[in-house]
């Protein structure tokens, strides 16, 4: 009787590789012995598409394992960690001492390891062999002519760690996730370097923010990870634990909204014979929408005080190495005033800028130049131009915008060395901390302003900028005639962030990026800004009047009065809106012939932002807040509690609460799973619920525990087939038996519909659904192959685009006695409202700020008229045309 063998399993990003080294290895065994041993390939993601999948691993383990251990060879990058996080999920915990994960090269190895086996060695025997497979090859051939002698890219003592993680944010590695990883290494003794094998940048030192940024590191990078040190092991687990959660930063909702053909005129202001003017202030190249809203007022120059550094005389090196070392914490007291008085969902941007502070690319660099003669600020500015320079260079406009980041913190510790007392700033305009409604991600994230199209968010009332000491002096003004449109080369985001929105009512930047900083807090700040107006705008007059509008993109220069007339009327028109708005939030939205229609609110752990928004219900609720950026899942009692407070926010009206909606692009680090090319087309939503039953279980029973208290609703997300439906309905039935007590009365079951095939099917899953919520964030990006969260096709990611609005008609013709409603962002644009009326939809769920709005946008409307509107939308050419039918309809 032929004893058993070990068992082996080739794992590889391609299966016909896979494939092919197994049947080589294979024609090296002979007689029952050969036989014997067992061979598994776990190759490729299908027979065409390439990675590696680590339950396909697993699997493989186990079905190679016949009593005498398994080794593991894999080809690279991604395969070996797959291969590691399939030793966790093997069922039997004793089974992975059994298993060796061997480095030796995939197919000398296989043979060599297979003739092994099958002559009776051990596990340790046969991975011995597999890493002495090439030796014949290297006999044959002779000894590569040896590299350079190069410094070791770790430290030379201490054990040694390796691994690798995939960049998943979708600017990749910029300031803030890279301080994360900077700051996951803090504490831990090891010296930590990175390598993007692909583009050949690196090693550079995992400790230093800058040098991080430096790999130019996109979205989908694979990231090697060297570490040597008494922790190196914590120090690689903890790195790539930090990249299973995303670096805590999920894909955003929706990138700025550019316009396709951005202006500096308006048809009155050609008409006017106003158009020369403007064209002399940036037609050419801008200007660009950064942030939505309309802004009319005199001109306030933004001129930042002079930095120029000193031709000194250095002081002893000690001197000026204390001299640093006191502006840095100066800087980092300045800073930290001005993030505390941020609002949460931005503070991560100073963050990422105190953490530079630290960053021994700029510290240490800095300290070097002391060390060889130069004054403090000569080395400090130095250091500061060398790493912007580097980032500069690289590919990409978000990672370039990052080095507005360094001179930002460059130029706050460079204030400190030259001046005792400055900091940061506008003098002669008012500013103050913010309670702005922050941007959240998910299905429909609240586009902020102040006024013009978008949906307003209340002013909050007047606070002090900081306390006692708080910056006053970064930036010198000309007089300020309040209320003003602020005018600037650019803006550091500590400027954005105590600004006064109630006296710098727009601004416009003659440079500037639509993804940088500065561009993100004027959105979440509500203050209407066009960015890249050209340098022209810098030599205004002071106080010469101007008028922007930040949603289309345009600026006006001196405008006529008839152009003002235009702009005023737009601005008293939206405040005298949003005023009856207000008053009636908590009347029903029924339109001038009869038609209700309900509004809901979309919330997460926020939920108490909704009370006194007037919404009906809370039409999404996204539970994922509750499994996000924790270790282990929560359990059923958790979140039934969080559920109940939600009702409870709700004043027990009806809540939505759709089920985990997380997978590729949104991690957990409790659920192991591979990385995914684009993960907006992997394995999320229910997808991801129906491979991890015990997840959904729990979730669905807090769910119905829930409901027998307050009406709920729970829908499920990322919906594709019916069959994914039927599955998620037994799954609810099974969950409402082991609770015991019956269907609660009133629980209500839908789903999103975020994939096109839903929407053109329809009729196959309205039979099984109360409802069906349409996602139209999710289902712009699948209709039009633009992902949401690049900047690059934001143009093209149009919600009113007719193709787009062809799948909500399909929708709503398909589902029968269920009812449609909308949950995505479109929701929220009272402009758009009667289109989505006129097409069958029943439902709106929007960010709290706009529920008012978009309440009184129903009631001004007529449901015959905008079935009428919806039909000529239908057939309009692109988006602008619609657009153009809503305006002239508004």
């Amino acid at each position: 009787m032929t004893e058993a063998a070990v068992g082996l399993v080739a794992v590889s990003h391609s299966r016909a590789l896979g494939e092919a080294a197994v049947a080589l290895a294979r024609e090296m065994l002979h007689g029952p012995a050969g036989e014997a041993v067992r061979i598994e390939v776990a190759a490729g993601l299908d027979a065409t598409t390439f990675g590696t999948d680590a339950t396909a691993v697993a699997e493989a383990i186990t079905a190679a394992d016949t009593g005498a251990g398994v080794v593991v060879l894999m080809d690279l990058g991604s395969a070996v960690l797959s291969a590691e996080l399939a030793l966790e999920l093997l069922d039997d915990p004793s089974a992975r001492d059994q298993v060796l994960l061997c480095p030796a090269p995939l197919v000398e190895g296989l043979v060599a390891a297979a003739v092994a086996a099958a002559g009776g060695a051990d596990r340790a025997g046969v991975a011995a062999e597999a890493a002495s497979g090439a030796d014949a090859k290297a006999a044959q051939l002779g000894p590569v002519a040896p590299a350079p002698a190069v410094e070791p890219a770790v430290g030379a003592g201490g054990a040694e760690a390796i691994g690798t993680f995939v960049v998943t944010p979708p600017h990749g590695l910029h300031a803030r996730p890279a301080a994360l990883l900077v700051q996951a290494l803090r504490g831990l003794d090891a010296r930590v370097e990175l390598r993007d094998p692909r583009t050949g940048r690196g090693p550079v030192p995992a400790a230093s923010l800058t040098g991080v940024a430096s790999l130019g590191a996109g979205a989908g990078a694979e990231i090697e990870v060297r570490a040597r040190g008494p922790e190196a092991r914590e120090a690689v687990d903890a790195l790539l634990a930090l990249a299973a959660t995303g670096f805590g930063e999920a894909p955003p909702t929706a990138a700025p909204t550019a316009a396709p053909t951005p202006s500096t005129t308006s048809t009155a202001e050609a008409a006017a014979g106003q158009a020369p003017r403007a064209a002399a202030f940036g037609q050419e190249t801008g200007p660009l929408p950064a942030s939505p809203g309309i802004a009319i007022g005199p001109a306030r120059l933004h001129r930042a005080v002079d930095l120029r550094v000193p031709d000194e005389k250095a002081e002893d090196p000690t001197v000026e190495r204390e001299r640093l070392d006191r502006a840095l914490d100066e800087a980092r007291r300045t800073i930290t005033t001005v993030r505390d008085a941020t609002p949460a969902s931005e503070a991560a941007i100073f963050d990422a800028h105190l953490t530079m502070l630290d960053d021994p690319a700029l510290v240490d660099a800095a300290r070097d130049g002391i060390a060889a003669g130069s004054a403090a600020p000569a080395a400090w500015a130095a250091s500061v131009d060398a790493a912007e320079r580097t980032l500069a260079a690289l590919p990409g406009e978000y990672l370039r915008a990052r080095a507005a980041d360094v001179r930002a913190v460059g130029d706050e510790v460079l204030r400190a060395l030259l001046t005792s007392s400055s900091r940061l700033a506008v003098p002669d305009v008012p500013t103050r901390g913010t309670d702005a409604t922050p941007l959240e991600s998910g299905d429909s994230a609240p586009r902020v302003a102040s006024s013009g199209d978008e949906p307003p968010t209340p002013s909050p009332a007047p606070t002090p900028l900081a306390p006692s000491g708080a910056p006053t002096d970064q930036i010198h003004e000309d007089p300020p005639t309040a209320p003003a449109v602020l005018v600037a080369a650019d803006l550091t985001p500590a400027e954005v962030a105590v600004l006064d929105p109630e006296a710098v009512v727009g601004v416009v930047l003659a440079g500037g990026s639509a993804t940088g900083h500065a561009a993100i807090l004027l959105r979440a700040r509500g203050i209407p800004a066009v960015m890249g107006a050209g340098p022209a705008v810098l030599d205004l007059d002071p106080g010469t009047p101007v008028a922007l509008d930040g949603t289309a993109g345009r600026l006006v220069v001196d405008p006529s009065a008839e152009v003002r007339a235009v702009f005023g009327a737009r601005l008293a028109q939206r405040a005298e809106q949003e005023a009856a708005a207000r008053a009636r939030a908590d009347e029903p939205a029924r339109t001038r012939d009869g038609t209700d229609v309900l509004v809901g609110v979309n919330v997460g752990a926020e939920a108490a932002s909704a009370a006194g928004t007037g919404a009906d219900l809370a039409g999404l609720v996204r539970t994922e807040f509750l499994f996000l950026d924790r270790a282990a899942p929560p359990d059923v009692d958790e979140q039934e509690a969080a559920y109940r407070a939600v009702a409870e926010a709700l004043g027990g009206r009806r809540i939505v609460l759709r089920t985990l909606d997380v997978g590729g692009d949104k991690p957990l680090p409790y659920v192991p799973m591979p990385a995914e090319g684009n993960p907006f087309l992997g394995v999320r939503g229910l997808r991801l619920a129906l491979r991890r039953p015990d997840l959904l279980a729990e979730q669905l029973r807090a769910i119905v525990r829930t409901a027998h208290a307050t009406p709920v609703s729970v829908m499920f997300p990322m919906v594709t087939v019916p069959a994914e439906l039927h599955a998620a309905r037994a799954a609810l039935d099974e969950a409402v038996a082991a609770e015991g007590r019956g269907r609660p009365p009133g629980l209500e079951v839908g789903i999103m519909v975020e994939v096109p095939a839903v929407a053109l099917t329809a009729a196959a899953f309205a039979p099984a659904v109360d409802f069906l919520s349409i996602g139209t964030n999710d289902l712009t990006q699948y209709t039009l192959a633009a992902e949401r969260g690049s900047a690059e096709v934001a143009a093209l990611a149009d919600p009113l685009s007719p193709a787009v609005l062809r799948l909500v008609d399909a929708t709503c013709r398909g589902a029968g006695t269920a009812m449609v409603a909308v949950c995505g962002e479109l929701a929220a644009d009272p402009v758009a409202a009667p289109l989505l009326v006129g097409l069958g939809v029943r439902e709106l769920s929007v960010a709290p700020p706009a529920v008012a709005l978009v309440k009184q946008a129903v009631r001004e409307a007529d449901a015959g008229e905008a079935a009428a509107l919806a039909a000529r939308a239908l057939d309009a050419p692109d988006p602008a045309a619609v657009r153009a039918l809503l305006t002239a309809a508004d």
